[in-house]
């Protein structure tokens, strides 16, 4: 099972039911541009390269406040069709946990995020609110990835 967020101000977890199997579920979560139309600020994915384990390694920029943060993703875990896990790479580090498990009606989806920021006076005042927004942005991925099945 997924790491819970716990007391972790930059760590987040959720769940939500998709209405396909889990193969369909993890082979749309396996195309990267499906994650630049599903991560609210995620707005360029680019260089992609396939690894030996099936994951892929990929340059990103994500856009948050007006600002523009580039890093590389390198998918640590790849097993069809049950969970990714991806390594953030670059000016915000961190690991991503995809668990699919198949579920009366679909394929249930659990998503566990962790940052790593630089302790700072920021990220110490601002914890509170870095956790609710990453709960926030966690949840519109994980409702995108429904809608993208509901529309079917």
């Amino acid at each position: 099972m997924s790491p819970t967020a716990g007391d972790d101000p930059f760590a987040a977890s959720d769940a939500i039911v998709v209405a396909a199997d889990p193969e369909a579920v993890f082979a749309f979560l396996d195309d990267p541009e499906n994650h630049a139309t599903i991560t609210p600020g995620l707005g360029d994915v680019r260089d992609v390269e396939p690894l030996a384990n099936g994951g892929k390694r990929l340059s990103y920029t994500y856009r948050t406040a007006g600002i523009g943060i580039d890093g590389e993703i390198v998918q640590t875990v790849h097993e069809p069709p049950k969970r990714h896990v991806f390594e953030l790479r670059g000016r915000l580090t961190g690991t991503i946990d995809l668990e699919l498990e198949p579920v009366d009606g679909g394929t249930e989806l659990t998503y566990a995020a962790t940052y790593d920021l630089p302790e700072s006076a920021l990220t110490r005042v601002g914890a509170p609110i870095v956790r609710r927004f990453n709960e926030r942005q966690l949840r519109a991925a994980l409702e995108n990835v429904a809608a993208a099945f509901d529309a079917e």
